[in-house]
């Protein structure tokens, strides 16, 4: 395994999806038992489901918010952790919206798709961080408007400036690495295909063959603790050594 390019890199990007953070106990939502095998995305997390069903909606994301807040930062998670000290430039950009590489100690993190343990007023935008979640649906406490899952939604546009920043990050990327991710999801799909067509390395870890497989330059078949234990340690073995 080369990983020269990696090792030399001073401007590193890391894509996650929900692979990474399956091994902390949260399921993801594509694999065989998924969150949308059990639901139908149009029914819970879209802003439909929302104005027809604010209850049923707030009672799913009531209980993803508590496994999220008892969940503990993957393996994965920590040497992302690992790695943002060790290049000048490193930044995570996630589909994830769980807080988990905050958790771990990453501090350059991109949240593509917003944060579950945040809510937004619908009517006058104020922000809770910790959601509110003792009484379902929760209100505001300055308009009395229903509050909404801090989050982006089918049918939602991406939030603008976390959108650019990422182009941005991808754009100039020296290597990524893409962790977990079905590169189903647009437009967050479309960064490896980015970085890689500006002459970025790009390492894929994923148990599953991807959109993604056939453009990386190395591909680990493994989960993401596993895979990303095998890069660091053979970039830490170089720099010690």
């Amino acid at each position: 395994m080369n990983i020269s390019p990696l090792i030399s890199a001073r401007r590193v990007v890391a894509l996650t999806g929900a692979g990474i953070s399956k091994e902390s106990g949260i399921p993801t939502f594509r694999d065989s038992d998924g969150l949308w095998k059990k639901y139908r995305p149009e029914e819970l997390a879209s802003p439909e489901a929302f104005r027809k069903n604010p209850q049923m909606v707030w009672e799913w994301y009531a209980w993803r918010i508590q496994l999220v807040r008892n969940a503990h930062p993957s393996r994965g998670h920590i040497v992302l952790a690992e790695m943002e000290r060790h290049y000048p430039e490193f930044h995570v950009i996630t589909q994830n919206v769980d807080g988990l590489h905050q958790r771990a100690g990453s501090r350059n993190v991109v949240e593509l798709h917003g944060r579950i343990d945040r809510a937004r007023c619908t009517g006058c935008g104020r922000v809770y961080e910790p959601a509110p979640i003792e009484d379902i649906p929760p209100v505001c406490s300055e308009c009395n408007a229903l509050l909404r899952p801090d989050v982006v939604w089918f049918g939602e546009p991406l939030p603008p400036d976390a959108w650019e920043m990422a182009v941005e990050l991808a754009s100039q990327a020296d290597a990524m690495l893409v962790i977990g991710t079905s590169a189903l999801v647009y437009p967050a799909a479309h960064l490896p295909v980015l970085a890689k067509s500006r002459g970025a390395f790009l390492v894929e870890i994923n148990p599953s063959y991807t959109p993604i497989s056939s453009l990386a330059d190395i591909t680990l078949r493994t989960g993401a603790g596993e895979g990303l234990d095998l890069i660091w340690k053979e970039v830490k073995e170089h720099v010690e050594g």
